[in-house]
């Protein structure tokens, strides 16, 4: 009897601090940094600095990378400017894009890339057509996680591994 109860309690723990599967850091998380800090404004900004710095020095990373297999394929996917503005500026930009609640699910990576737009005055129609294809990325890119099938997506995984072992 405790055995059943304990894993009930278990089941419906798991089941209520469950979490949706989630790919990116986004608008949602960089909002809420200040709570997470209990609103110290100088812990919010190291966080907020920390975390754009670690993505930019992985955007170099993986820029590296891949320019050391192919420079062309380099350039075509790293091509964007993301060192226009300052990482205090970048933060600042951050904070005005997502206070727009239909921007919160855009990726903060992409949301760098819109920051760097707006600072180099690119058009914003230009600028409108970039966050309009990251709002549908973002969504094809749920949909796809929702739907996956997790025990095809092994079983493939599994298969391609086992033929390339001798």
């Amino acid at each position: 009897m405790k055995k059943k109860i304990l894993t009930l309690l278990i089941f419906f723990t798991v089941i209520i601090f469950g979490q949706e599967n989630r790919l990116f850091w986004d608008g949602r998380d960089w909002n809420r940094v200040a709570k997470n800090v209990g609103h110290d404004t100088e812990m919010e900004s190291r966080v907020k600095r920390s975390y754009l710095h670690g993505v930019l020095d992985g955007r170099l990373y993986g820029y590296l990378k891949t320019w050391d297999e192919n420079a062309t394929l380099a350039n075509d996917v790293f091509g964007e400017n993301v060192d226009y503005l300052s990482v205090r500026e970048l933060v600042k930009s951050l904070d005005h894009f997502y206070n727009d609640p239909l921007n919160s699910y855009i990726p903060i990576p992409s949301a760098v890339v819109i920051s760097n737009l707006y600072a180099q005055r690119v058009p914003l129609n230009i600028i409108d057509d970039y966050i309009r294809e990251s709002r549908e990325w973002v969504n094809s890119l749920v949909i796809d996680l929702d739907t996956l099938n997790y025990s095809r997506l092994i079983e493939e995984k599994y298969l391609k591994h086992r033929a390339k072992s001798p």
